[in-house]
């Protein structure tokens, strides 16, 4: 006889509603970490061009997601991650750029922020350039697993056409939801990204 017991699947959850209290306390009030991951990766010291990405998440109906986090994770402004599987010849990391960060968005207007540098071209798989983007990690109330997207930027238009991630997307119009839109405000540059998790222009995420 076969007494093999059998385990049910560990049922699914979603992120909220506690998870800015553990993964972003500042955002909801709490002063519990020494050290806390924010939004702004930048020191007077870092090297490169100083800009500010902002923008909204929107649900399925168009609606604001007002309790979303993302994190991001890009390379310095020089093309170098700051971790020690980056093996790129000819460059170093920035001691004064970790790369990473966490954003929130703010539980009034939905409107995320971060301030970074732009980075630079990454070498990717058998040499083949990437053009200047960041890997961006969203999830809120609502989603089960967080969705994986990246962040081009539209003043890089060759470099975009040319990007091996890019091009992997097989309807071009799909790819311009990746695209961050820069203007300047008051001196100051500023890449306008709002994510759409369904419907109309919906963002495209990767599985991995």
């Amino acid at each position: 006889m076969n007494t093999t017991k059998l385990l049910r699947e560990t049922a699914s959850q979603t992120a909220g509603p506690y998870v800015h209290i553990g993964l972003a306390p500042n955002q909801a009030g709490f002063d519990i970490f020494e050290k806390n991951f924010g939004n702004v990766l930048v020191a007077p010291e870092t090297k490169g061009e100083r800009i500010r990405i902002e923008g909204i998440v929107y649900d399925g109906s168009g609606t604001p997601v007002r309790d979303v986090l993302i994190e991001s994770w890009q390379a310095n402004a020089d093309g170098a991650y700051n971790h020690p599987a980056d093996k790129q010849p000819g460059k170093s990391p920035d001691p004064s750029f970790r790369g990473w960060g966490r954003a929130c968005s703010d539980f009034d207007t939905g409107v995320y922020t971060i301030e970074t540098i732009k980075p630079g071209v990454v070498e990717g798989r058998k040499g083949r350039p990437m053009a200047p983007h960041i890997a961006l990690w969203i999830v809120a109330r609502g989603i089960n697993l967080g969705l994986h997207t990246r962040l081009y930027f539209s003043d890089e238009a060759e470099a975009n056409a040319k990007d091996p991630v890019l091009n992997l997307i097989e309807w071009e119009v799909r790819r311009k939801t990746l695209i961050a839109q820069r203007e300047t405000r008051d001196g100051q540059v500023v890449y306008r990204f709002d994510i759409r998790l369904q419907g109309d222009g919906e963002t495209v995420f990767f599985d991995i």
